[in-house]
């Protein structure tokens, strides 16, 4: 079931504006849980499409930036493997790394798009111009989402929203 909250013309119009992705990472890149070893080691799973996905989008000239509210080494990793080098950990106010990041780069809130899962994302959902929950947000955050994916945080969602925002930038081009 697909489910999104606006209709596909004003969903295309936001994406076709986006020049800055920015994603939440526990929950979103990944599945939420957090497993370790028998040896304390953190162990994390990112899925392989999200990375295509987040590459592909880099490579077509977006801004890929993470606003994370935990510290975890598997996310530098992983960032530094996608090439994103806009990495913030450790965040428990998202909204003013937000608007250093806005200023940095120079951009609106209409160019950003920011995916999310919990309620220490809302404040930037009601500053973005495309707000994407993951289908296994809280309610709240789908409640306040412009588009909200098919597949929980950790399993492809993130592809889905890459995807969607290769596609509102080059209508010809379908998303592999």
């Amino acid at each position: 079931m697909v489910r999104r909250r606006l209709l596909p013309k004003q969903l295309a119009q936001r994406a076709g504006r986006i020049k800055l992705l920015l994603c939440d990472v526990d929950g979103v890149l990944t599945d939420g849980r957090i497993t370790y070893d028998s040896d304390g080691r953190e162990i994390t799973a990112f899925h392989i499409h999200d990375g295509y996905g987040l590459n592909r989008l880099r490579e077509a000239g977006c801004l890929i930036g993470l606003i994370s509210g935990r510290n975890s080494k598997a996310v530098e990793t992983r960032a530094r493997e996608l090439h994103i080098t806009m990495v913030h950990q450790g965040v428990e106010d998202k909204l003013t790394v937000y608007e250093s990041v806005l200023a940095a780069h120079r951009m609106t809130d209409q160019q950003v798009a920011y995916i999310g899962d919990d309620l220490i994302d809302l404040p930037l959902f009601g500053r973005v111009g495309l707000a994407v929950a993951v289908a296994s947000a809280q309610p709240a955050v789908r409640q306040a989402a412009h588009w909200i994916t098919r597949n929980p945080g950790g399993f492809g969602a993130v592809r889905e929203v890459t995807d969607l925002l290769l596609m509102a930038r080059t209508p010809h081009i379908r998303a592999v």
